[in-house]
């Protein structure tokens, strides 16, 4: 069976309001992260977001329930203000629920269509997010939204692969066009921060039915 994962950034204490939509569509539950929108006034053409707190709602959902939940959703939002948030699918190449046994043929990846946007993830050392949002818009970016994290990192792993252990992250996603990826990736891999090895990491995934949230 394939999945989807439902994305979406929506103001804090709104994430609720998107996960009551998905499970009146047949979803079964879904993970709020809390997050902080970077873009700036003159930046909002493409996420609209202020510094301001987020709710970043994950959905993972059978594909055959996609296209309910995601039209729940804008139903729900379409009354609320323009650029109230955003809402888009990723693929969810391997899925496998805790406590059920993977079958032989589950968790197989899988190529989908090509996609418009992708979804740039970055995972930097606490602090560093704000930089790489800067390089990132002068290379096209709109906007992205900081989530804090931390690193799991032992110390033997960390002598292994020559990083220094720094436990508080910050993963910064930024959505993007397609045609502009290697154009960000490149501006921000090429900050200082990046010069050592093992300061963070990039890694992409395409994003699929990107739709503005809220009424336009």
């Amino acid at each position: 069976m394939k999945y989807k994962i439902i994305v979406s950034i929506v103001p804090h204490n709104s994430g609720q309001l998107i996960i009551d939509a998905s499970r009146n569509a047949g979803a079964t539950g879904a993970t709020v992260l809390m997050g902080k929108g970077t873009a700036a006034n003159s930046v909002l053409q493409m996420l609209g977001f202020g510094d301001s707190s987020k709710d970043v709602v994950l959905i993972i959902i059978e594909e055959e329930k996609e296209k309910d939940v995601f039209s729940e959703i804008l139903k729900v939002t379409e009354n609320k203000k323009k650029r109230f948030g955003i809402i888009f699918t990723l693929d969810a190449g391997s899925f496998i629920k805790a406590g059920k046994k993977q079958k032989d043929n589950e968790g197989e990846k899988y190529m989908d269509k090509e996609n418009d946007y992708q979804m740039i993830n970055i995972i930097v050392n606490k602090g560093l997010a704000e930089e790489a949002m800067a390089a990132a818009r002068k290379a096209g970016a709109g906007g992205g939204t900081i989530i804090g994290a931390r690193g799991t990192a032992k110390e033997g792993d960390a002598k292994f692969f020559g990083m220094e252990i720094v436990p508080e992250k910050e993963m910064l996603m930024i959505l993007v066009p397609t045609a502009k990826k290697d154009d960000v990736i490149k501006a921000v891999t090429e900050l200082s921060c990046f010069s050592k090895a093992g300061s963070g990491i990039v890694f992409c995934n395409g994003a699929q039915n990107f739709t503005m949230l809220g009424n336009e």
